[in-house]
């Protein structure tokens, strides 16, 4: 999937789709959460979460302390709904839109978090750019963490 027609894709997902109507969807990311805390990372680390859209993952990290976040996705729509959740606490996040296959990161993080979005790239291109983009941007002591599906997909988008 080209990177135009992803977007569309990611869009119209949160255009059409309520937030529990997705496979993915976790009121609290327990995995994700349970890897963040064995890592007893300080609360101001730089953590950044790939692909994080509108999900819950934000609320938990800002709930539990933590001050230097940013979520990245692809969709505008997910990002709004996701500050619109979040209301004023919001204002405590760095958000950005953009294709993960193509983002090159204009800081370091202590902490890479991805759920799934690397989970579809497909291209050996966009997987070269998002490892550059990693080992380009992560911290020297800095962690990553990666979640993606089985060869089968998600049951559901």
């Amino acid at each position: 999937m080209n990177n135009l027609n992803r977007k569309k894709h990611w869009e119209n997902i949160y255009n059409t789709k309520a937030i529990n109507d997705v496979s993915w969807y976790q009121p609290k990311p327990e995995t994700s959460l349970q890897f963040i805390k064995e890592l007893n990372l300080p609360k101001s680390s730089n953590i950044i979460d790939i692909g994080g859209g509108d999900s819950f993952l934000v609320d938990n990290l800002l709930d539990l302390g933590y001050t230097n976040i940013t979520v990245l996705d692809i969709s505008k729509k997910a990002i709004e709904r996701a500050k619109q959740r979040l209301q004023k606490q919001n204002e405590n996040v760095k958000w950005i839109v953009a294709d993960a296959s193509n983002f090159n990161p204009t800081e370091n993080y202590d902490l890479w978090h991805d759920r799934a979005a690397f989970h579809f790239l497909t291209k050996e291109t966009e997987i070269n750019n998002y490892v550059n983009s990693t080992q380009n941007s992560i911290t020297q002591n800095g962690y990553l963490i990666i979640g993606t599906f089985s060869m089968e997909g998600a049951p559901k988008v």
